[in-house]
């Protein structure tokens, strides 16, 4: 049987699956939704901003120390410079501001994602780094965009789709002058790396880096937050040294050989 005379008409008539299946794929991956959200953001600063009085930047890979960090968008006013990291998701969102991993629901399915007020934490720091401002004068700006909804409070620096122009808006005292809103313009576009294929590669593989390397630290057993080193300070294991979650006394998680009870130990 000549399978090709079979195959031939049905592709004939069924090719235009192929593009819809790659585009579907497209429009689903972390990548689209990133471009997205992005551009929601952006559409609604050029809307709801005076251009003459906020200056938007997009995209701003910034060098430092350990490799670079990417700021979606930085807007420049005389009222402060905003530094907003998007997030395009959906579903119940549970987190709070120290917590190190919010959490994103859809129906029975949950997963982690890293506390993007933690992530833009060094996003801010790199940008006061550059311009050498102080922390009334940058402030940090979280929006979620798409289909999600707030299941537990939220500072206000955490927004949802155009409540961030609000926020803007609401910082209403000047921090610089006309002179120094040029200034810093001029100094990010001057200090930020090119927006190259390479340069998109170079930061993709220092984020999966450290990425890497958190996934590899201890984690608590109990809360799955940071473990760092500690000294027992009372009882018969005084002086010794074990691992137990950053998060006491609201987490005793312990990780080692130290034979006691969690609920017992007192340590620095």
């Amino acid at each position: 049987m000549d399978y090709a005379q079979v195959i031939q008409p049905l592709f004939s008539t069924l090719w235009y699956l192929v593009p819809l299946a790659i585009l579907a794929a497209v429009i689903q991956s972390p990548w689209f939704k990133g471009k997205a959200g992005e551009a929601v953001v952006n559409l609604s600063a050029k809307l709801f901003l005076d251009r003459t009085r906020y200056h938007l930047i997009k995209n701003v890979t910034l060098p430092t120390e350990d490799g670079s960090t990417q700021i979606d968008h930085i807007i420049v006013s005389r009222y402060g410079v905003f530094v907003v990291e998007t997030k395009n998701m959906k579903g119940w969102i549970f987190g709070g501001e120290k917590q190190r991993y919010w959490t994103q629901k859809i129906f029975k399915h949950s997963q982690k994602f890293q506390n993007p007020l933690h992530q833009n934490y060094k996003h801010v720091k790199t940008l006061q780094s550059l311009l050498g401002l102080g922390d009334e004068q940058v402030y940090s700006l979280v929006v979620f965009v798409g289909d999600s909804t707030f299941k537990t409070p939220m500072p206000k620096s955490v927004t949802y789709g155009g409540g961030y122009i609000r926020f803007i808006k609401a910082h209403d005292e000047e921090q610089l002058s006309e002179a120094e809103v040029h200034s810093i313009i001029e100094t990010i576009q001057s200090g930020r790396l090119a927006a190259t294929f390479k340069s998109h590669r170079q930061h993709v593989a220092h984020v999966e880096q450290a990425v890497a390397k958190k996934e590899s630290e201890p984690r608590c057993l109990k809360c799955r937050g940071e473990m760092v080193r500690r000294t027992v300070k009372l009882g018969e294991n005084a002086g010794k040294e074990f691992t137990g979650c950053k998060a006491f006394p609201k987490c005793r998680g312990v990780a080692g050989a130290l034979n006691f009870h969690s609920e017992l130990i007192f340590w620095d």
